[in-house]
């Protein structure tokens, strides 16, 4: 890095087609700061709009974790409440929700507060065996802002979410895979990239209008009730059958060859 220079506290790395997001803080285990949230925002809705990354995954830089949460020296006590509420609505995770690619976290090491927060935005989580979760806002008088009482619930259950909101516990990451709040667990630390990166590579090879669209239904059915989460799949579903991949799809499981997508 040439004198001078700032180094970002958000990375972009792109191997074949996932695109990575390297949460750049390690000095302060990826702490949140403005910096950092108006940088992963940015490179969020650039690996969204770039047509060669088929999957997006975030990770932490540094051997000590994925995220240990807000930053506390960054931020200081509120002068005008209704400027602090206007300022944190909507949240810059928030983001994640806008992003129509798979979106994957591979967690390291801790993970707690906001980077929990992170991680339950996304849409798969991969875990390493030695990473440690938990939500300790209540013992510092505060209540998880970033979208934790209200993803929490909805990926574990009301009960276990309240369990680690009230508690403020830390689990370890064989019991965050028993209750649900990840999906996968690496086979080691050392492995956690390379498994996360063939699993998005895998996921990058389908047509991504179809991936788009399941990923559409599942989480916009969450907020309807059964039968219009069901038209919801059906008019996806129906929209899908003409799409050029669709059709490749069925003409190469017909000539027995490995379909060529090209997502049209």
């Amino acid at each position: 890095m040439a004198d001078g220079a700032i180094e970002r506290v958000v990375q972009i790395e792109r191997i074949n087609c996932v695109g990575w997001v390297v949460l750049n803080r390690p000095g302060q285990i990826n702490a949140i700061n403005p910096a950092l949230r108006a940088e992963a925002t940015q490179a969020l809705e650039l690996l969204d709009s770039d047509p060669d990354v088929g999957v997006i995954v975030i990770r932490g830089a540094g051997e000590r974790g994925f995220c240990a949460g807000a930053d506390i020296k960054s931020q200081s006590d509120a002068t005008s409440l209704p400027a602090l509420r206007d300022g944190m609505t909507p949240g810059w995770i928030e983001v994640l929700d806008r992003v129509r690619k798979p979106v994957v976290a591979a967690i390291h090491g801790f993970c707690l507060g906001g980077g929990v927060e992170i991680a339950m935005a996304c849409d798969i989580r991969i875990a390493a065996p030695s990473a440690v979760f938990g939500l300790p806002e209540t013992g510092l008088g505060l209540i998880p802002g970033g979208g934790g009482t209200q993803r929490l619930p909805r990926i574990v259950g009301l009960g276990r979410a309240l369990d680690l909101l009230l508690t403020g516990d830390r689990i370890d990451a064989t019991e965050a895979h028993r209750i649900g709040l990840v999906s996968r667990l690496s086979a080691s630390p050392e492995t956690l990239i390379d498994e996360v990166q063939a699993i998005a590579e895998r996921i990058a090879s389908k047509p991504a209008t179809a991936s788009a669209y399941v990923k559409e239904a599942a989480r916009d059915g969450l907020e309807l009730d059964l039968r219009a989460g069901l038209k919801l799949e059906k008019d996806l579903f129906v929209l899908l059958m003409s799409t050029e991949d669709r059709k490749e799809a069925a003409a190469a499981f017909k000539e027995k060859r490995p379909p060529a997508f090209t997502g049209r």
